[in-house]
């Protein structure tokens, strides 16, 4: 049933009209006869366009038709000569007609009248709607901490949050009405005429920009810029949404500033690499020739003159033979050192079963007379220089077969973890002699030796040589081991060009 009342009420309404189009008539006939029974004449037009314009206002168009054709007929009947006739004399006519035209004149008028002013009470409520609508939004965004701020296309602020005035400290009151790039001294990364350009050209802008606070501090901000345009496409406001980025960026160039100073470190360390590199090179080059005189002068004394030296004299000599030998053996190990540093790497893909066999016949003559149980198991490609790599296998098979002298039998493993995308792990482990671990980090260095020379021949540099190798490669080189209880050696290396 209640959905029923509306429409009801809309049959109702245009009977309405009509009645009040028929009675506001009636009232002006009876009105305009009561009043020329008392002689009042010339007034009953008034009446009858008071009549229609009563029945417009209220009734609508359609009754103001009504009232019109009954206030015509009316004047004609009651009050154009002949009376009570329809029919209208030549003298009257014109005064008929104009009143016809008057009434129809007043019938439009009253409708564009009505028309209008229920437009504009309907425009009045979709804005006070709109208002109301802008108002809640408004609202909304000033309850957010988000620095938002609106200005129309002339820079001027039309609307500032809350956030806008946490961040920059001027309130609302304060920042209405204010030019936004004089009120907060906008620094922009480009011309502002390239900024407008590209607002106008894809309707927003972001970048970062330097703006000044209320206590004359500087802060730099992720500025986002959104163009609202009206119906017809005109510019009328810019939104605006900072985010203060001041702390990132004073990070950023404190890293940029690290990075810098690393990098002149970095070249500082590398010339200096490079001069001490110079200077063993050409230290051992020119230690290299009086050691062989040493070595030569000694051998042809010892063959000339032995039968006239007593034993102990013999044996002087035999050090001094060793020990200019041993000298050499140094100043070899020290150059070969010193190449690698400075050797260019030829990187390519590398059979390492192929290597491991070719290492392995290279220290054969050590182990003559040996027991030494090999287990070499399979062994994939890796990406690498071949003769680098292979002189850090020789140098750490070498390493394995001298450190398991003192066992009745050797054990020597080569092998590689389980390969991943993107290294290679190779292991040589022995059961030797093993090292404490807590001298695990002298392992590498040069001269570096955990075992006396009485015990164990060596210059200290072959594992400083296969680190290099390693390191030069991009890889890592460890080691794991326990006193008397052998030691492993890890290799991993990039399995693919990076």
């Amino acid at each position: 049933m209640a959905k029923q009342k509306p429409s009801l009420l809309k049959v109702h309404l245009p009977i309405q009209g009509y009645g009040l189009a028929v009675v506001s008539v009636g009232v002006a006939l009876g009105t305009g006869l009561l009043l020329q029974r008392y002689s009042f004449h010339g007034v009953e037009s008034l009446l009858f366009l008071f009549a229609i314009a009563l029945t417009v206002w209220f009734g609508g168009s359609g009754p103001a038709v009504l009232a019109v054709a009954l206030s015509s007929l009316a004047f004609n009947y009651f009050f154009t000569e002949p009376f009570y006739s329809l029919y209208i004399g030549t003298s009257e006519l014109p005064y008929y007609f104009a009143f016809i035209l008057f009434a129809i004149l007043l019938t439009w008028f009253s409708t564009v009248r009505r028309r209008v002013e229920r437009e504009l009470l309907q425009s009045r409520d979709e804005l006070q709607s709109e208002v109301a609508e802008r108002t809640q939004q408004a609202n909304l965004l000033n309850l957010t901490h988000d620095t938002i701020f609106v200005r129309d296309t002339s820079d001027i602020i039309t609307y500032w949050n809350r956030g806008a005035q946490e961040l920059y400290g001027w309130t609302a009151e304060q920042a209405l009405g204010k030019h936004s790039h004089q009120l907060m001294q906008t620094e922009f990364p480009i011309s502002i005429d390239e900024v407008h350009a590209q607002l106008l050209r894809a309707g927003r802008w972001e970048g970062e920009l330097r703006k000044t606070k209320a206590d004359g501090s500087r802060v730099v901000v992720a500025s986002r810029w959104s163009l609202r345009r009206d119906e017809r496409g005109h510019a009328v406001a810019i939104l605006e949404t900072n985010n203060d980025v001041s702390d990132r960026k004073r990070r950023e160039e404190e890293i940029r500033k690290l990075n810098d100073e690393l990098r002149k470190r970095t070249t500082d360390l590398e010339a200096t690499n490079r001069e001490l590199e110079a200077f063993a090179y050409s230290v051992s080059h020119d230690l290299r020739a009086p050691i062989r005189h040493i070595v030569g002068y000694t051998e042809l004394l010892q063959k000339n003159s032995s039968s006239a030296l007593d034993e102990k004299s013999q044996r002087y000599m035999m050090t001094i033979l060793e020990s200019a030998k041993k000298m050499g053996t140094l100043i070899d190990d020290l150059l070969a050192f010193s190449r690698i540093g400075r050797a260019e790497t030829r990187a390519t893909t590398v059979n390492l079963d192929l290597l491991v066999k070719e290492a392995l016949g290279e220290v054969q003559q050590d182990t003559n007379g040996r027991n030494i149980a090999w287990n070499v198991g399979a062994l994939p490609e890796l990406y690498g220089d071949r003769s680098m790599l292979r002189l850090a296998l020789v140098n750490l098979i070498s390493n394995a077969v001298k450190f398991t002298r003192t066992r009745p039998r050797a054990e020597i493993e080569i092998g590689c973890l389980e390969k991943n995308k993107d290294e290679v792990v190779v292991f040589i482990r022995d059961n030797g002699v093993g090292f404490d671990m807590k001298y695990v980090d002298k392992l590498f260095g040069v001269f570096r030796r955990l075992h006396s020379t009485q015990a164990f021949e060596g210059t200290g540099i072959g594992l400083a040589t296969v680190h290099r190798i390693i390191h030069r490669h991009g890889g890592r080189v460890w080691a794991e081991g326990l006193v008397d209880s052998g030691a492993t050696f890890f290799l991993a290396v990039p399995s693919h060009r990076s």
